[in-house]
């Protein structure tokens, strides 16, 4: 049955614009839904109600009706005190099965835990993953024809959704991420590498929803265009929220939100609808100004890029040569061998950030020790990259288990070194390869056989993609790694690896790869080897190189030859490279800071692993504990959060940073307090999630950050009731009050606290913040608005400066 839905959504896309529903939520509140109600809950009880809803949207156009599951999960329902996850989606499917009508569609509904996922959260990721078979396993018992996962800020849950989808079942699924102000998701992701991440690892259709209206959709759309291989969603809302009155409205009326409809057409989406505060009208009139308009298809059949979670890489021609930075591999590096057996991962953080800076385009990760657990081991460093550094990695090793460990986990679309003609490589590696969307690095060797010559190895390449191709994989899939062998032994050996590249770049069509430093060995002043070897693989064609972005010579190389190839537009890489004033070679050690500095440093990379260590030495030295705080890891967090501002930091990495200086402000606070407990803080703030909302993702995060600037904070939690509010102002008697809210729902309870705040005298200043909430709508309840986290802590202390001079 369901096989059939598939393809039939895939019939329709190609004839026409696929229509979706509106929004289900706030057309609940038009019916009554009590504030505060678990909305699936509420459903089930009146069902009749729903079913209104799905009708009227049926009417109204639309192909598919979500079934309202999107808070079906676990963790979301257990705070509701509901446990019977399977049975509460299967009944909630029905309904929406029941009210599809003949030739529409049912989709499970799949949204967010309310939990950020590791490496970004403390939701394990493969907990993560059994959480959404739950509701999976329930939705396809209730006789869903797809599956839509929506609204995630978290592309490591989108992923986690995304498996358990394709674990479960084959069905037409599509993935929806949703995007800040900035054109990136609450944790960095930006749309196109969103789109690469999740339509390589098999989303059917990609796209996002929510968050914004149509206008700054369509931008987002128009930027994932170019690279989609598959169709694009958008669901916009209905323009952003307001207040009138004790209800929460939308700017945009169903004829100027359906006025949309044939931009978003051009634009390439290929499914449409509307998410918050869109009605059926709204999506009768989107299907109206769509009528007959032929659809835009995928402009790509398959796309040569890899992604991390905040970045990607795209090895189309005619783009620079990248450089894989070749330092994470511990071979022949003894420091780094050390630390790894000893569980250590301060060097892996340095090299990682370090190659970054010097120029590597992706990160070659290796962890082959005798006697480590690479599996155990790839896992951490997995953990510590993702946040560390926005580059893609690319996972090295010669055990598939380890591989596989790191396809799963890694939060973007991975470059697998290497596969092999070995029957055994090629039959583990390429199904792992095709399950997780991974690229991957072809090495022409064959059961015991080092080919010598360009022609065997060309032999050898075209039988591996062949048995690659019965697993979906194209040309864009793969890069071919030259081989080459040292010329101290073997004259012939590098001519016969360019003659390789030659033919692969020129007659076999595919990318390329060459790693530079076996050409040289044995041989003295090596660099200067495998500069001139880099130099005539580049003019050949040559894709990427693995090498050392510490290499002046390689790196100066790499960047002339970008520029006389033509694939350095304006020579703006070559100008910005040697017109700088020179510098000395790498970076000042962290190792030759001072105590206070390796101790700032460590704030602002988020060392969590060695903060402790590092304040004891600070401390040794003769530092004072109070001059450490407020000389260096106040600055430090100060610093982090400019970085944040700016976007060179993002939530990962603030999140990170904080936790850091938390552990560090922990173990110095029995030598801080020394009898002057009450001077020790800046400020008592009280904060909560306001009553009937259970999201406090956001609200925690402003907890740790003002905690690190030296703030009391009172967290009350989440769904907390306005008098329990009004008790905790009475008792700690704060210089602010911070309310959170999430849903266009509960945002109105916000106007409740600080209206009976001030009928019962209080009178401190109310900060407010929440996806939802924009600075007018603080405005308008009498409150300061605070976008973030970081931009808590500025409002905060302006608030208390001017309370208090008030006062």
């Amino acid at each position: 049955m369901n096989a059939n839905a598939k393809n039939r959504i895939r019939s329709i896309i190609k004839k026409r614009i696929l229509i979706l529903d509106g929004a289900i939520g706030t057309e609940l509140q038009k019916r009554g839904i009590p504030a505060g109600s678990c909305p699936e809950l509420w459903c089930l009880e009146h069902p009749a109600v729903l079913q209104d809803i799905y009708a009227a949207y049926g009417r109204a156009g639309s192909d598919i009706i979500y079934a309202s599951t999107f808070g079906a999960n676990r963790p979301k329902l257990a705070q509701h005190g509901a446990v019977n996850v399977k049975g509460i989606n299967r009944d909630l499917a029905r309904l929406a099965k029941s009210s599809a009508g003949k030739g529409g569609f049912a989709a499970g509904d799949i949204g967010p835990t309310g939990h950020f996922v590791e490496p970004f959260g403390d939701l394990n990721f493969e907990e993560a993953v059994a959480i959404f078979k739950e509701q999976v396993a329930g939705l396809l018992e209730g006789g869903v024809d797809l599956f839509v996962i929506e609204t995630m800020m978290d592309i490591q849950e989108a992923r986690a959704a995304l498996l358990a989808v394709k674990e479960s079942c084959d069905y037409f699924t599509v993935v929806t991420m949703t995007y800040e102000d900035d054109g990136r998701t609450l944790n960095g992701t930006d749309p196109v590498t969103a789109l690469i991440t999740l339509q390589s690892l098999g989303a059917d259709s990609v796209g996002c929803n929510c968050s914004s209206g149509p206008e700054a959709m369509l931008e987002l759309i128009s930027l994932m265009k170019p690279y989609a291989t598959v169709p694009l969603t958008a669901k916009p809302n209905a323009g952003m929220p307001r207040l009138e009155g004790a209800n929460t409205v939308f700017d945009m009326n169903a004829s100027s939100f359906a006025a949309f409809g044939r931009r978003f057409a051009a634009a390439g989406v290929n499914l449409l609808g509307g998410c918050c505060g869109t009605s059926p009208d709204h999506i009768q009139g989107l299907r109206m100004d769509v009528e007959g308009l032929a659809p835009v298809p995928p402009r790509r059949k398959s796309l040569c890029a890899v992604s991390s979670a905040r970045s990607y890489r795209l090895f189309d021609e005619g783009k620079p040569l990248h450089i894989i930075g070749e330092r994470l591999n511990p071979t022949g590096k003894k420091a780094l061998q050390q630390e790894l057996l000893a569980g250590k991962m301060t060097l892996v953080r340095q090299t990682a950030r370090e190659q970054e800076e010097l120029g590597a385009s992706l990160l070659d990760v290796n962890v082959g020790v005798p006697g480590l657990d690479e599996v155990k081991t790839i896992v951490e460093i997995i953990n510590l990259l993702s946040i560390t550094t926005s580059i893609p990695l690319v996972v090295d090793s010669s055990r598939a288990e380890t591989i596989e460990k790191a396809l799963r986990l890694y939060p973007g679309r991975c470059l697998i070194n290497s596969i092999s003609g070995e029957r055994e490589k090629l039959s583990r590696l390429l199904p792992l390869a095709a399950k997780y969307g991974a690229m991957f690095i072809v090495l022409p060797l064959t059961e015991g056989e080092l080919p010598a010559t360009c022609e065997r190895r060309a032999e050898v390449i075209k039988d591996i993609f062949q048995a690659a191709c019965q697993f979906g994989f194209t040309r864009d899939d793969v890069i071919v790694d030259g081989l080459v062998m040292t010329v101290a032994s073997d004259d012939r050996a590098a001519v016969e690896t360019l003659k390789t590249i030659d033919w692969c770049a020129n007659v076999f069509k595919c990318r390329t790869l060459l790693g530079l430093s076996n050409v040289s060995f044995g041989m003295p002043e090596r660099q200067w080897v495998n500069a001139a070897f880099l130099a005539m693989g580049q003019a050949l064609g040559l894709t990427m190189a693995i090498a050392n972005p510490g290499s002046a010579e390689i790196m100066n190389i790499k960047t002339a030859g970008d520029l006389l190839l033509s694939k350095d537009p304006d020579a703006a890489s070559y100008l910005a490279r040697f017109s700088r004033l020179p510098v000395e070679e790498g970076k000042q050690a962290t190792q030759n800071f001072s105590p206070f500095q390796r101790v700032a440093a460590a704030i602002e990379e988020g060392n969590r692993e060695d903060i402790i260590k590092l304040v004891e030495e600070a401390l040794l030295s003769g530092a004072d504990a109070r001059r450490l705080v407020d000389e260096a890891m106040i600055p430090a967090i100060v610093k982090v959060g400019e970085l944040f501002d700016k976007k060179k930091y993002f939530l990962p990495q603030l999140i990170a940073a904080a936790e850091a200086m938390k552990k560090a402000l922990a173990f110095l606070e029995p030598r801080l307090a020394d009898g002057k407990t009450a001077a020790l803080h800046k400020g008592v703030v009280v904060l909560a999630t306001v009553k009937g909302d259970v999201h406090d993702i956001g609200k925690n995060i402003v907890a740790l950050m003002l905690r690190n600037h030296g703030y009391l904070v009172v967290d009350l939690g989440k769904n907390v009731p306005v008098e329990m509010i009004i008790e905790a102002m009475k008792k700690h008697n704060p210089q602010v009050v911070g309310l959170s809210a999430l849903m266009t729902t509960t945002m109105v309870n916000m106007k409740e606290v600080i209206d009976l705040a001030a009928k019962e005298g209080l009178n401190c200043p109310f900060l407010v913040g929440g996806a939802v909430v924009t600075g007018s709508y603080a405005s308008s309840i009498g409150a300061a608005y605070a976008k973030d986290g970081v931009d808590a802590v500025r409002v905060v202390q302006q608030l208390i400066k001017i309370w208090g001079n008030n006062k």
